[in-house]
């Protein structure tokens, strides 16, 4: 039985984990530039170090509401596998809290009932000592024919 990290982070009021070994780094959220004819959930692309990373807001992808931005408010920069390239995504979530331990036994399969997010997007629901962790499956999060149109997309642009 091993421990798994999780990154923790807050999306309306609610706790939800992702798998460490998904994530690339933790930026401050500035501005996203506007990009034509996207989903509604993915408000722009961003440029970290010369790359456009489509950002998609986790709020609305889940909640059908946009994220309020303040001084908490972070992009997550994740690497999703896409056929044989690895591209970067940055997911928008109201404020990152702390990276957590949770064995694979506090673990339970996601209840059927009482979220208001699609249960394909969750992996499961860990158990921390007082409160329950919303884990993600990273590849659900976006089908891969949307990652691929977004990946065309911002190709051209750069």
């Amino acid at each position: 039985m091993q421990d798994i990290q999780y990154l923790t982070f807050l999306l309306s009021k609610e706790l939800f984990g992702l798998g460490i070994l998904y994530i690339k780094e933790i930026i401050e959220f500035e501005s996203v530039t506007h990009v034509p004819m996207m989903p509604e959930y993915i408000p722009g692309v961003i440029n970290l170090r010369g790359n456009v990373v489509p950002v998609i807001d986790l709020n609305t992808r889940f909640y059908k509401k946009k994220t309020e931005t303040n001084r908490k408010t972070c992009i997550i920069i994740t690497e999703i596998k896409l056929e044989n390239e690895t591209i970067d995504v940055g997911l928008l979530v109201d404020a990152v809290n702390e990276v957590v331990d949770i064995p694979e036994n506090q673990i339970e399969e996601a209840p059927s009932f009482g979220s208001k997010i699609r249960l394909d997007f969750i992996q499961g629901i860990g158990k921390l000592e007082n409160q329950f962790v919303i884990i993600l499956k990273m590849n659900q999060i976006l089908d891969l024919s949307e990652i691929q149109s977004i990946h065309e997309t911002t190709s051209q642009i750069s």
